[in-house]
């Protein structure tokens, strides 16, 4: 939340998308349904809701947001099913689709002659999962076409999707050291847009796993074997 009310803060025209990716579904946390389909910030809606004004002081858009964040993640993880075994991958090519889908509306609905520079930030806990690979591969080269940055901060294991994500897409990866200095990372990497970037001095590019997920079994191999005709990856030759 940090995070997202330093970029508001940064510029006037700033918007900001919250999409939380879980183990069954991806669900936009912000803005919610309640915001007018008009305004893409929800500070209209704001207004109305909040007529006499903030009563602590906070800026009406920040706190609602915050509140409303909060109260869709705990709504989220209420409604989540029982978790079978030990299963920790998400949705992430979903919602990656959906963050996708939801810049290409706001592309769509600003005014004639403004442009408008999108980029996406994945914060990820999780692990890697092969099965969602060729989708993770389509909305990657999608990002690619329509020049948005892919940025990754990984608290867990490395990801080698998320590597090859922002290296096709000139986007940063970084794997946080210690989880407890996550907000100066996300506030010293991550924040700055990319202009601003080439005069910082950020750590330095990660060597990227660019192993393909076979086609069979959905694995990442070093090895495999391509067919001929569709060009798929394969583990395993069939001779029928």
């Amino acid at each position: 939340m940090v995070m997202g009310n330093s970029h508001l803060f940064m510029g006037r025209s700033n918007k900001l998308a919250v999409i939380a990716s879980h183990l069954q579904e991806s669900r936009l946390l912000f803005p919610g349904k309640q915001w007018q389909c008009g305004d893409l910030t929800g500070e209209s809606a704001v207004l109305e809701s909040n007529v006499s004004g903030s009563k602590d002081g906070k800026y009406e858009l920040l706190s609602a947001a915050n509140d409303l964040i909060a109260d869709e993640i705990k709504d989220l993880m209420t409604k989540t099913g029982e978790i079978k075994g030990q299963q920790t991958d998400t949705v992430l090519a979903g919602s990656l689709a959906k963050a996708l889908c939801y810049i290409n509306r706001i592309s769509k609905e600003t005014k004639a002659g403004e442009e408008v520079k999108s980029r996406i930030l994945v914060i990820k806990a999780a692990e890697d999962s092969a099965l969602q690979y060729m989708n993770f591969m389509n909305v990657i080269f999608a990002a690619q076409k329509q020049n948005i940055l892919i940025d990754a901060c990984v608290l867990d294991t490395d990801s080698g999707l998320l590597q090859q994500a922002c290296d096709i897409t000139g986007g940063l990866y970084l794997k946080i050291p210690q989880v407890n200095s996550l907000l100066q990372y996300l506030l010293w990497v991550f924040l700055p847009d990319p202009d601003q970037r080439s005069q910082l001095n950020l750590p330095p590019p990660v060597h990227v796993d660019y192993r393909a997920a076979c086609f069979c079994h959905r694995n990442l191999i070093e090895i495999g074997y391509v067919c001929s005709v569709c060009l798929s990856s394969k583990n395993q030759v069939y001779f029928l």
